[in-house]
């Protein structure tokens, strides 16, 4: 019995000490200005990659994805998509693990112009140097590797949930 409580307590810990860095709370940056544009939660479902948005800043917490389309391809939800909340819809959906702290192969839809990306995600650790904070660089592309990157800074649940 002190063994297989011991081993629980190990795989517990374990998995709490080899968490992908991706997952938590960040909060999106815009490339342009500067200024904090959402905070977000980015977690693992089925053993793929999802993020959704917990607060918007500049707009009402209770806009709908209105410039979307009605479905998109392997979008995990069902219904029409533009009529969805901004608020807690999965716009980063299905990506798939390359490594710790790198994710491919998914998606990501700007719910503002409705565009569908091809997203690819990758955690750069704070260095003092290149990265003051824990960054993810959001990579949303549109094919052969045309795209843009974005870098988002982590966050708590508190400050990604309450941009406004």
């Amino acid at each position: 019995m002190k063994m297989v409580i011991l081993l629980i307590g190990f795989l517990v810990l374990g998995a709490t000490c080899f968490a992908d860095p991706v997952e938590g709370y960040w909060v999106s940056i815009d490339d342009k200005t500067g200024r904090a544009t959402a905070g977000w939660q980015i977690y693992t479902e089925h053993g793929q990659l999802y993020g959704k948005i917990l607060s918007i800043s500049g707009y009402p917490q209770d806009v709908k994805a209105l410039k979307c389309k009605k479905s998109y391809r392997g979008f995990p939800f069902a219904g029409d998509v533009s009529a969805m909340p901004v608020i807690g819809t999965p716009w980063i959906f299905g990506l798939q693990l390359v490594r710790n702290g790198e994710w491919s192969k998914g998606n990501i839809i700007d719910p503002e112009s409705g565009n569908m990306y091809q997203c690819r995600i990758i955690f750069h650790a704070a260095d003092g140097k290149r990265y003051s904070l824990d960054t993810l660089e959001m990579r949303g592309e549109i094919g052969l590797g045309i795209g843009r990157s974005q870098f988002w800074r982590k966050s708590t649940h508190e400050e990604s949930a309450g941009l406004r």
